[in-house]
């Protein structure tokens, strides 16, 4: 199946209009006391709200402000005015051109389109992982029997694996699992397609968060799973 078949037949609300709720700003700072990145290289969400509400879109493009914000949301929460900076910022990041993404999201998301994960990592070495770190809880006292279920048909939820906890922090996976064993839970992870980070969303690029999210799906579908637990 190509990506575009894979793909969910959604199309997200995208206002024609730049200035979408921008001109209710009253540049009260709110935004910037709670931004964990404010600061940095001059970067303030009333400077990108301001810019977006002026028309001066192509400067915002150019600029590294759109990438250094994180799209944690702590702004348009505190938002008084509810102006959506967030989404602001991914509809800026969606006007650079593909192939001047700053290049960690821009190869992370070509390889996750390409083999259903960031990392490029293989079914086998993935799977290789799950044991592994299976075998180190059944050492722990009280789970003894504790098994990683893989593509568990009727399963009551399928969980995603955000990749860096097949990569650098693999000791996380232990607390989820631990949980579902101890309350009795039916779970599963699928064996391909795991991927729970979608770079699609970080950049911009909806059709390919369109992609993603459909292959979750599908996955949910033929494994007969209607609850769906995404951490990332």
């Amino acid at each position: 199946m190509s990506p575009k078949e894979d793909a969910l037949d959604f199309d997200p609300p995208c206002p024609a209009d730049w200035s979408f709720f921008q001109e209710r700003c009253m540049a009260c700072g709110m935004c910037s006391a709670a931004c964990p990145v404010a600061g940095i290289d001059g970067f303030d969400p009333r400077k990108v709200v301001r810019l977006a509400f002026l028309g001066r879109i192509e400067p915002l493009v150019e600029a590294r402000w759109p990438w250094i914000c994180t799209l944690c949301g702590k702004c348009e929460a505190l938002c008084p005015m509810g102006v959506e900076i967030a989404d602001l910022v991914r509809r800026v990041r969606s006007r650079r051109e593909r192939d001047r993404v700053p290049g960690i999201l821009h190869k992370g998301l070509a390889a996750a389109l390409e083999t259903g994960n960031n990392l490029r990592l293989p079914r086998e070495d993935y799977l290789f992982i799950l044991e592994d770190v299976a075998s180190e809880i059944r050492e722990e006292a009280g789970f003894e029997g504790f098994e990683v279920a893989v593509d568990r048909k009727g399963a009551r939820l399928l969980t995603t694996i955000h990749n860096k906890l097949v990569n650098t922090h693999t000791e996380d996976l232990k607390h989820w699992w631990k949980i579902f064993h101890a309350a009795g839970e039916r779970w599963t992870v699928s064996s391909e397609h795991w991927e729970g980070t979608s770079w699609g969303y970080f950049t911009g690029d909806d059709e390919a968060m369109k992609v993603m999210a459909g292959r979750i799906l599908r996955q949910m579908e033929a494994l007969e799973i209607d609850t769906l637990l995404w951490p990332e």
